[in-house]
């Protein structure tokens, strides 16, 4: 450092929490409200050597702070903090650990678990109680002063509510064997911005992209032991820093101009991007996890504790703790970082993973709990999109349609009862059709529309498409856990062979039945979310769990792609796009009166209108579907819905009607004149159209 450093620090500001260059030097500020002092710790520019310590001033409202003058972005630092260490208390102070601010925006160091990072002593008979007195600073994490960014250079896409298409996909994951990307790009942030794959995502007909974990993770020591990593990234320890990971270099600087340049990219191509955030636990673990940073800095305030035993933690992530979202510095946190991925990195949105943490008191899950209203008043938040997995590990934590506001909610019961249906593995009629229609049962409240339901067949945690139609169970072998990991009793066919098959007839039901579920998924009242791969066919070879596969069975094949089940996907995506009555916003009436009203009417394969008997006939699995507006000059639509084995005839109502898609024959440009009864294949799903009436005289 050319700049000699002071000996004391000034008091800082307390507006900004973590490390800002301002007024000619950088504050620093830190929340704790139960340590006695928490110290600043400077390192050279690589975080090798410790330069100088600091104590920081206060705690003014629970805030230790301070200014160092004649400095900037590039300053190396970590934190100390003193104060009790009582597990019984939910205190866990060490000062022997040097912790990462929690702000950090960019991180330096390369972690590897090593026993100093504990703040007890590993195998002692008195446990967590047994302060480590080892000084973990050469191994640990660094943050490192950021620069201020350059505005962004893309106004952000508008996407119409009814007129989104979410695309799941991993950074990595997607073009790591794609070959229509350079060497050098595949894996990183850069390679989403490639115009191949730009092209791609615009071909399908996709609107958003939803990335899984974009934020600093950290792989699990179970994992590392066994020569695996956390592939998905649901580990987070740096909320406010991307991913090294995706990055052309380690560099943290370097590291957040890749992704927002891959930010701006899709932004110019229209595409909009959001981001998996896991605001319901940290890479620290339960009572035997490191302390890295929150533990550290204050225990008893960041995390959900045990009212019995303060030594403990609430597991409602299932992954050893769970963040204490209702405390209001933990609120502030969360909100702070939605922000500054919003106004500095450029995202368009999230996606809460385990979101019901978010909403969760002292009395359970409250939908105006303090973190859902101060979202809803937040200006800068008040407009992004937000989409909640609408569950966590806890006591009543299945919480779908219960999210308030603007939330949309990944809506599981779509993805089992269209699997069963098309599948043929119990899925009535009744059950099939509330899904297709928009779950009104779970979202037909308040002023919810059928947008908030995200539909989908397939997502990362799961089967993939491909593999639901060829594996009857799970199998996880390759994971290192003896199959135990991942969801048991997946709703899945394998259709008399387990695995790929030769057999021209199994290989051909598999294929019509991935069609007709691709079709429903996307042309269903909702949002839909396609999982990236599935418009491949790409297999995991029946692995339902690759959250540790950073290997080729999780990356997408490339070489292997199915070309027509490709076009498949853009043909109904263009479709959807193309008819408004597939994509309205608002919910189904039975007589339209209003300009904004489309009518559903569903029939028997007869013709007539469904009865209740005929909703609960258990061996009856074929449908029709009918869509109108107000206009009786304007086209109609009938979906036909054949699950069985065998093909079905269908009385067509009144009218002419031109078939515009058949997945059983995909690869048809025409229009046929349909002729009543219309017979349907097996395992198929078309779409009709009423040729309009012109006005009569």
């Amino acid at each position: 450092m050319s700049v000699r450093l002071p000996e004391t620090l000034r008091p800082g500001r307390l507006q900004a929490l973590g490390a800002h260059v301002l007024d000619g030097g950088v504050n620093f500020a830190v929340f704790s409200a139960h340590a006695e002092r928490i110290e600043l710790c400077l390192f050279d520019t690589h975080g090798t050597r410790e330069l100088r310590r600091y104590a920081l001033h206060g705690p003014d409202d629970d805030l230790f702070h301070g200014f160092l003058p004649g400095f900037g972005a590039g300053l190396v630092y970590g934190l100390r903090a003193y104060g009790p260490c009582v597990p019984e208390s939910g205190n866990r102070f060490n000062p022997h650990k040097l912790l990462l601010d929690p702000y950090a925006r960019e991180i330096i160091g390369h972690f590897r678990w090593d026993d100093a990072h504990y703040g007890y002593t590993l195998g002692h008979p008195d446990g967590a109680r047994r302060m480590d007195l080892r000084d973990n600073a050469a191994m640990a994490l660094k943050a490192r002063v950021a620069a201020p960014l350059p505005a962004l250079r893309e106004t952000r896409p508008s996407v119409a509510t009814s007129d989104r298409v979410v695309y799941e996909v991993h950074v990595k994951g997607f073009s790591a064997e794609c070959e229509a990307i350079p060497a050098e790009l595949r894996g990183r942030y850069a390679a989403l911005a490639h115009p191949a794959a730009i092209q791609h995502f615009k071909q399908l007909g996709v609107t958003t992209l939803s990335l899984l974990p974009v934020h600093y993770a950290l792989s699990e020591a179970p994992l590392v032991q066994r020569g695996q990593v956390n592939y998905w990234g649901y580990n987070t320890l740096g909320f406010f820093s991307a991913d090294p990971r995706f990055a052309q270099q380690r560099d943290p600087t370097a590291v957040r101009q890749e992704f927002r340049d891959m930010v701006d990219a899709l932004h110019a191509e229209g595409l909009e991007v959001v981001i998996d955030v896991v605001f319901n636990h940290t890479a620290e673990g339960n009572e035997h996890g490191p302390t890295l940073s929150f533990r550290g800095l204050d225990n008893a305030s960041w995390y959900s504790l045990l009212g019995d035993d303060r030594s403990r933690y609430e597991n409602h992530s299932h992954c050893g703790n769970t963040l204490l979202i209702q405390h209001p510095r933990v609120t502030q946190f969360v909100l702070d970082c939605l922000r500054y991925w919003v106004s500095e990195m450029g995202v368009d949105g999230f996606r809460f993973d385990l979101a019901t943490v978010l909403g969760r008191t002292r009395h359970g899950f409250d939908p105006q709990a303090a973190f859902f209203i101060a979202l809803r008043q937040d200006p800068i938040l008040a407009e992004v999109i937000l989409i909640a997995e609408p569950w966590d590990g806890g006591p009543d934590g299945y919480q779908v349609g219960r999210f308030p506001g603007r939330f949309l909610d990944w809506n599981d019961r779509f993805r089992d009862s269209v699997r069963r249906y098309w599948l043929q593995t119990g899925c009535t009629r009744g059950e099939f059709a509330r899904r297709f229609a928009g779950s009104s049962d779970l979202f037909h409240h308040g002023t919810r529309q059928p947008t908030a339901s995200v539909n989908f067949i397939a997502a990362h945690d799961g089967f993939t498409l491909a593999d639901q139609v060829r594996y009857a169970r799970k199998h996880n072998q390759a994971n290192g856990e003896d199959n135990r990991d991942g969801r048991d009793n997946e709703p899945c066919a394998n259709f008399g062979i387990e695995g790929d098959s030769d057999d021209a007839q199994i290989s051909a039901r598999r294929a019509a039945v991935q069609r007709a579920l691709l079709a429903t998924l996307l042309l269903s009242q909702g949002t839909p979310m396609l999982l990236a791969g599935d418009e491949l066919g790409n297999s995991q070879q029946g692995n339902n769990n690759a959250y540790c596969q950073d290997t080729p069975l999780a990356w997408l094949n490339w070489s292997q792609a199915d070309a027509g089940l490709q076009a498949w996907v853009s043909k109904v995506l263009a479709l959807r796009a193309d008819e408004p009555l597939l994509r309205h916003p608002h919910w189904f009436v039975e007589q339209p009166v209003a300009a904004d009203q489309v009518a559903l009417r569903w029939r028997a394969p007869n013709g007539h209108e469904m009865q209740v008997s005929d909703w609960h006939a258990a061996d009856q699995h074929a449908l029709a579907c009918e869509l109108w507006a107000t206009d009786p000059h304007k086209p109609r639509l009938l979906l036909l819905f054949n699950p069985d084995a065998e093909a079905r005839r269908f009385l067509l109502p009144e009218g002419t009607w031109l078939c515009i898609l058949d997945s059983a024959t995909p690869e048809a440009a025409l229009c046929p004149l349909c002729e009543s009864p219309l017979s349907v294949p097996a395992h198929t799903l078309s779409v009709l159209r009423r040729v309009a009436e012109g006005p009569r005289p």
